[in-house]
């Protein structure tokens, strides 16, 4: 019987708050590593592929690198890159530090693991345990080989090999387990390959280091302009880790993660959300024709020029479609469910085709978009003739409706694009189409106090209507647009926080957290307002709703001061970035 440590269940290592995760990734997956040094969560070979570490959702798989003794923990990322380095203060007053990342260029078929062990001052020594799983804990590590100090094994489909722990011996359940000793001043490279293809030459750590470093220079830009440099810097990197080869961005590297405890809020975002994707191409052109822009362009135009009219508002990174909901065989975090797949491949989002629009045009304004581009811009707009005036699903995904936010995004993304379109003719179209449905949309959706509705049926405000004046579906001086701003102050925020609406006959913060996305929007809206103070109090306090590694999630629970739902959310990172560089601009 194999024994655990106190703070260790049956499955593995207690999971922690959102807040002290860590995500490392390297565009084709993603890993989760917590404050014990425990990385317990990766998907493989890529995004949507079952995980070989479960540990996250309570099922056996993981990869630990621990003090031995007892300690305290911090962390950081090196700049501009999603390099983390775990830092342990121990007992003994000696300091223990990881440099851990997922090797970049990434190979979408093989993952890297880079984990560096140093021991800046005293003697490190470090518990490691490897666990791989593939199949969401299905697999367990069989032909177990160990040759000149180097593992080979098995799990499921994939091939594991493991180099820099030559002393690891597999305990009663087939765990690799060792103490790593460091002394002070030196380093112990671990070097962990998993994959579909059986591994070549034995791995190098220091160009592997080098190599990642580099790619990780290369990619993120000086946004040393912006209000927030660093935090600007740090999420442009969450998005480009999130980007695969294909220009796809999943929303988020976990699954399961959930929104509200046993309110079955729990989702699949390991997936290519459209909108997102606009989002984060929208806010790297605020800083220029950066590499994000250029991939969702990419990435929307094949998906434009290929499905048409059956556009779908979410895809796996290569394109495919995404799978139906089903639970995985795992006991799931604690309050959720471990759900894979997501419903949202059933629905049509008219928002996410106005997103586009919007997206091609900040491309085109910034003589980026080819003529393949301009082919996609056309058939979205092709799209919103037909589709305009039907119920859809809507930014938020809850049920087919005449939602006012989906009506606005078209007609911003409409403007946007008729003041670039390459003829008169085009740019008419365009202009006749968004007047008509301002003008309808005014007709249905316009509350008596003058402020937007959520719908046509559904009344109350919601705070995703203040994108679309700032994206100029109308203006931000519009007697609409400041009564809807005014009612979002009055009635979606709490304690410095924005939620998204009201849900009815409930007080904010009972059915969900505030919305961090929607703190960003806030900041814009008020800032094209000409509130440049409120804008950055706004911005400040929604940024700071994080823990030490700087990752934001979808929600944040005010009361509890708690990350919900999964992480890192992409759209929240891509509206940090906008606000970034659009607050250091005069406001109005």
């Amino acid at each position: 019987m194999t024994r655990h440590r106190a703070d260790e269940t049956s499955a593995g290592v207690l999971p922690h708050v959102l807040r002290e995760y860590a995500v490392l990734a390297d565009g084709e997956r993603g890993a989760l590593i917590g404050p014990r040094g425990d990385i317990c969560w990766l998907c493989l070979p890529r995004w949507h592929d079952d995980p070989a570490f479960s540990d996250l959702l309570g099922g056996p798989g993981r990869y630990t690198l621990t003090p031995s003794g007892r300690y305290v923990w911090g962390g950081h990322y090196e700049p501009g890159s999603l390099v983390w380095r775990s830092r342990w203060v121990t007992d003994d007053q000696g300091v223990i530090e990881s440099r851990e990342a997922l090797a970049r260029p990434a190979d979408p078929r093989t993952a890297v693991l880079l984990r560096r062990v140093q021991a800046p001052t005293g003697t490190a020594r470090v518990q490691v345990a490897l666990d791989v799983r593939a199949g969401a804990g299905a697999s367990r590590m069989t032909d177990l080989h160990r040759r000149d100090g180097v593992w080979t094994a098995r799990s499921g489909p994939l091939w594991v090999r493991w180099t820099g722990a030559p002393d690891a011996r597999p305990d009663a359940d087939g765990v690799l387990r060792t103490e790593v000793v460091v002394g002070e001043g030196a380093v112990v490279d671990l070097v962990l390959e998993m994959g579909l293809d059986e591994p070549g030459s034995l791995p190098d750590a220091d160009r592997l280091w080098s190599a990642t470093a580099a790619a990780w220079r290369e990619e993120v830009p000086d946004l040393s302009a912006t209000v927030a440099p660093r935090d600007a810097g740090h999420a442009y990197a969450v998005l480009r880790g999130l980007t695969s080869s294909t220009g796809g961005m999943v929303a988020a590297a976990t699954m399961g993660l959930p929104e509200r405890a046993r309110r079955h809020r729990s989702y699949d975002y390991r997936y290519v959300w459209l909108r997102d994707q606009a989002y984060a191409g929208i806010a790297a052109s605020v800083h220029g024709a950066l590499p994000a822009l250029h991939d969702a362009v990419r990435f929307a135009t094949a998906r434009l020029l290929e499905d048409g009219d059956a556009l779908r508002p979410a895809y796996r990174v290569d394109g495919g479609p995404v799978p139906d909901e089903h639970l995985l065989d795992l006991p799931g975090y604690p309050g959720g469910e471990p759900r894979a797949g997501n419903w949202v491949n059933q629905q049509f989002q008219l928002d996410s085709v106005g997103e586009l629009l919007q997206l091609l045009a900040a491309a085109a304004r910034l003589d980026c978009l080819d003529a393949e581009g301009w082919r996609a811009a056309q058939v979205a707009v092709g799209i919103v003739e037909q589709r305009w005036g039907a119920p859809e699903a809507g930014i938020w995904e809850l049920g087919d409706d005449w939602w006012t936010q989906s009506r606005l995004a078209v007609v911003a993304g409409l403007r946007q694009l008729a003041q670039v379109a390459p003829s008169a003719g085009d740019a008419g179209r365009a202009e006749t189409l968004a007047d008509g449905i301002l003008a309808e949309t005014g007709r249905r959706c316009l509350a008596p106090e003058g402020w937007w509705r959520r719908s046509s049926s559904v009344t109350g405000v919601d705070a995703s209507l203040l994108l679309p004046p700032v994206r100029g579906a109308l203006p931000v001086t519009d007697p609409r647009s400041r009564a809807t701003l005014a009612a979002v102050r009055d009635q979606l925020t709490e304690d410095g926080y924005v939620y998204r609406f009201r849900p009815e006959g409930s007080p904010l913060g009972e059915q969900e957290g505030a919305f961090l996305l929607c703190g960003f929007v806030l900041a814009l809206a008020e800032h094209a307002d000409g509130n440049a103070t409120e804008a950055l109090r706004w911005f400040e306090r929604t940024r700071a709703a994080c823990g030490t590694p700087g990752l934001l999630a979808e929600e944040f629970d005010v009361e509890q001061r708690q990350l919900r739902g999964n992480l890192p959310q992409a759209f929240v990172h891509a509206l940090l970035l906008e606000c970034a560089g659009t607050l250091a601009r005069p406001p109005g």
